[in-house]
């Protein structure tokens, strides 16, 4: 079958197009078509050997991916042909993949694979870190660091669809209208001071929540945007640098910093993913996803594309079609 396979650990353009052979699925696995590819972060940073996984190379990375069943174990509960998203550690680049049954769900009725594809990863570590992490509230207000990216515009569709008051903080003016468009009830740009604007658009007593996906000085500086009692919650580290905090900080301040991991924690909870994607499908219908954030590329431009979302010129999610086979 075809692939895209990484043979050293230089970036997405030692990516190669090539033949390999058809994976092989174990007694827990299952082997799907794929039908649509998702392009994350962790792509990228496994491109360059800097992610917490790491195979020896060469391999096909890629790790979400929504397509067809084509065998599953007979006492699995799945059939040949269900329409399913997944999240594997590596292998999606590619026409097939096999899949661990704790990390499949069905596609709710009427969703195509490229808006599947585009709901696991960033969605379900958006309704991890909100949901499960954060305890969010109806009511509560949440800043969202990152908003216009994939696990921004994410989390602010999630907050937002569980009642929550968002603020999206993006990069620059160019931005501030996607997270608009994911559904912030304000967006700000996120330069030194920000917790200030904050507050103001708080009524003066900070957020409840501040997800951030992007460490390094926004951190601290989220921290400070924090009303007693609230929480920041760890998601990543995409600007670069990951930061450090004197513990005294939170314990004067009574605020909680609070570590979100959900590809790691599937293994803990091997039913999280199928119940996330029950409440993930209720806000898909009620409207709070908004599909016009997923955009389409070619499987030959998935390198291409690894390169613009390490530059932070994607907004929303990129999906790529398989390979013609």
């Amino acid at each position: 079958m075809q692939a895209l396979r990484l043979t050293t650990y230089e970036g997405p353009q030692a990516l190669e197009l090539c033949e390999v052979p058809e994976p092989s699925p174990g007694p827990s696995e299952v082997l799907l078509e794929i039908g649509a590819i998702g392009i994350n972060f962790p792509d990228l940073l496994i491109t360059t050997g800097t992610y917490q996984h790491k195979p020896e190379v060469p391999f096909v990375p890629g790790c979400e991916v929504a397509g067809k069943v084509l065998s599953a174990p007979d006492d699995s509960g799945w059939q040949v042909g269900d329409r399913v998203a997944a999240f594997i550690w590596a292998g999606s680049y590619a026409e097939r993949a096999v899949v661990p049954l704790n990390a499949l769900m069905r596609l709710p009725e009427g969703t195509d694979f490229a808006t599947g594809a585009g709901m696991v990863v960033n969605y379900h570590t958006a309704h991890f870190a909100l949901i499960r992490r954060g305890h969010l509230r109806p009511g509560e207000t949440v800043l969202v660091l990152g908003a216009a990216g994939g696990i921004g515009t994410a989390a602010v569709q999630i907050a937002k669809g569980n009642g929550a008051n968002v603020i999206g903080g993006v990069a620059d003016e160019s931005q501030l209208e996607t997270a608009k468009k994911a559904g912030a009830d304000h967006a700000i740009v996120l330069e030194h001071g920000f917790a200030t604007q904050v507050r103001e658009l708080s009524g003066g007593r900070g957020v409840d929540i501040v997800l951030d996906p992007l460490g390094s000085w926004l951190f601290l500086e989220g921290v400070r945007a924090l009303e007693p009692e609230g929480r920041i919650l760890v998601v990543g580290f995409a600007a670069g640098e990951i930061p450090e905090i004197k513990v005294n900080r939170l314990l004067l301040r009574n605020v909680a910093a609070v570590g979100v991991a959900w590809g790691a924690f599937l293994d803990v909870d091997p039913t999280m993913m199928a119940t996330t994607a029950v409440d993930l499908a209720s806000l898909l219908a009620r409207g709070y996803v908004s599909r016009d954030l997923i955009a389409r590329c070619k499987f030959e431009q998935i390198p291409e594309t690894l390169e613009r979302l390490s530059r932070g010129e994607i907004r929303g999610k990129v999906v790529a079609t398989p390979p013609a086979g």
